[in-house]
């Protein structure tokens, strides 16, 4: 059974680190399987919302996006997605940010046309194994928030192995019991 840490802490919240948390289902009798963050690390990621998009001058499957973020200005991006649309609602990788891999985005001149930023995909936030494009938020995404904060990233996912002979544990509100 997998299940929230987050989630767990709203029902019972012992004043304890995660590997201890782990430790105390242990000596409760639950195998725990694996303790592991919800999503990789990565910073500097924020809800943007795409306002214009341009044909690149120099490129035909590159467009000059303009990407409200909640600045003094909206950011302009280049992109390649195809999936990109005015309206949208995305993550946005500001100048400065870490993405997974260790891979930091600095202003960029791409064919002549200078981008401040990525529009990111699934994958690009280690999110997902494949996207296929940018990765939509919805309409009600606040801009400018960080992504991480607002999706609740800074989780840890706990898989607890039971049994058939802990049939008490099988209903989820029976867990928080356990840790407390």
């Amino acid at each position: 059974m997998k299940f929230s840490e987050a989630w767990l802490r709203e029902w019972a919240n012992p004043a304890v680190a995660t590997e201890e948390l782990a430790e105390q289902f242990s000596m409760a009798g639950l195998e725990v399987d694996s303790v592991e963050p919800v999503a990789p690390a990565f910073s500097g990621v924020v809800v943007g919302e795409v306002l214009a998009i341009e044909p690149h001058p120099d490129a035909n499957k590159l467009r000059i996006c303009s990407v409200n973020v909640n600045a003094e200005e909206p950011l302009q991006i280049i992109c390649g997605a195809a999936n990109v649309a005015e309206g949208m609602r995305v993550p946005v990788a500001v100048v400065g940010a870490r993405l997974p891999g260790d891979f930091k985005i600095k202003k960029a001149k791409l064919r002549g046309v200078q981008s401040l930023g990525m529009i990111c995909s699934a994958s690009e936030l280690g999110l997902a194994d494949s996207s296929d494009g940018i990765m939509p938020l919805p309409a009600d995404a606040p801009v400018g928030d960080d992504f991480r904060d607002w999706l609740q990233l800074d989780d840890q996912t706990i898989d607890i192995d039971l049994t058939p002979d802990r049939g008490d544990c099988w209903a989820s509100p029976a867990l928080p019991a356990r840790s407390a």
